[in-house]
């Protein structure tokens, strides 16, 4: 029986995990920051010692995007250095290593589906974070380990996209929605099967990196226009450009790209969103190696959005 050590576990895809994990015949050690501090080497190093530990799934991450503009020390700390200890610990004691990283890695100026090898060049610290972290995690190269680039996570679990747009769909008769931001939204209960069904085929000398999203391709404001759909909410949805956005966000003090809520409007005579980070406007990822590699079935975004809305509604 395998034991696994999965980190971040308050998390949307640790979450999602912990919530799967009876339907595999694993033993799970299911930590978050409070029980086990990764970017504390000599903390994993004891955690790993004290448990018999064959596979480690970092979920952790700081995913505050535009809080790490500002934030740079702590972003680095959790999404680059903490990852090099991991990847250093787990050549040391000969544990797979299984990283989450993201499509921001990329700078979106694409006009095709980002494969694993395409230039990378991220336009936010968040995304330069995580780059820096595969990179760590390349350059050790723990025997049996991975990276997965994904994209648009959402899930029954924690604060998501899908969640908002459900709430100001109650509050508001309209809402305006980027439409010429795309790429594909992952739903984290996939992304959490589809690990669990890897981890025991994982076999490479080198680290290896994959693409991980829901089947399809779309915009934020497809995605606004089916969550309403499939929820019954009569709240209409028009579709915008990022400038007009921005200049939403400039004037009210409310939207940003991705779908976040602004906490406070941007300084007057300033051009742009209060949120300073910069997302991809192209992040559709090429699924192709996984599926190949792996033999697994990536389910569309349609199908699994109807089932992270079944969940919610159980939940409430």
């Amino acid at each position: 029986m395998l034991n696994i050590l999965v980190t971040g576990t308050n998390g949307q895809l640790g979450s999602e995990l912990k919530e799967l994990s009876g339907e595999y015949d694993y033993h799970y050690f299911f930590t978050d920051r409070d029980t086990l501090d990764i970017s504390n080497g000599a903390s994993v190093k004891n955690f790993i010692e004290m448990h018999p530990i064959d596979i480690i799934i970092n979920c952790a991450a700081f995913t505050a995007v535009d809080k790490a503009e500002t934030e740079q020390e702590l972003a680095n700390s959790i999404n680059h250095l903490a990852v090099k200890q991991l990847a250093q610990i787990a050549k040391e004691k000969n544990i797979r290593l299984v990283h989450i990283s993201t499509d921001y890695v990329f700078d979106g100026m694409h006009f095709k589906p980002y494969t694993e090898t395409d230039k990378t060049s991220p336009n936010s610290v968040y995304g330069q974070t995580k780059l820096d972290g595969e990179k760590a995690m390349q350059k050790i190269n723990p025997k049996n380990s991975i990276i997965i680039r994904t994209s648009w996570v959402y899930s029954h679990f924690g604060a998501n996209f899908v969640k908002t747009m459900l709430r100001l769909g109650k509050e508001k008769e309209q809402l305006g929605v980027i439409f010429d931001q795309v790429g594909t939204p992952t739903y984290a209960r996939d992304l959490a099967k589809s690990i669990l069904d890897i981890v025991p085929k994982i076999n490479n000398d080198s680290v290896e990196i994959y693409n991980y999203s829901n089947e399809g391709v779309l915009s934020w404001y497809d995605f606004a226009k089916e969550i309403m759909q499939m929820a019954k909410l009569k709240c209409q949805i028009n579709p915008i450009e990022t400038k007009e956005y921005l200049a939403l966000a400039l004037n009210e003090g409310k939207k940003c790209p991705g779908g976040e809520i602004a906490d406070t409007p941007a300084p007057k005579g300033k051009v742009g969103c209060p949120t300073p980070a910069v997302r991809p406007h192209y992040s559709l990822l090429n699924k192709s190696k996984i599926k190949e590699d792996f033999g697994i079935i990536i389910p569309y975004w349609k199908d699994s959005l109807g089932k992270c809305l079944q969940k919610i509604l159980e939940r409430r």
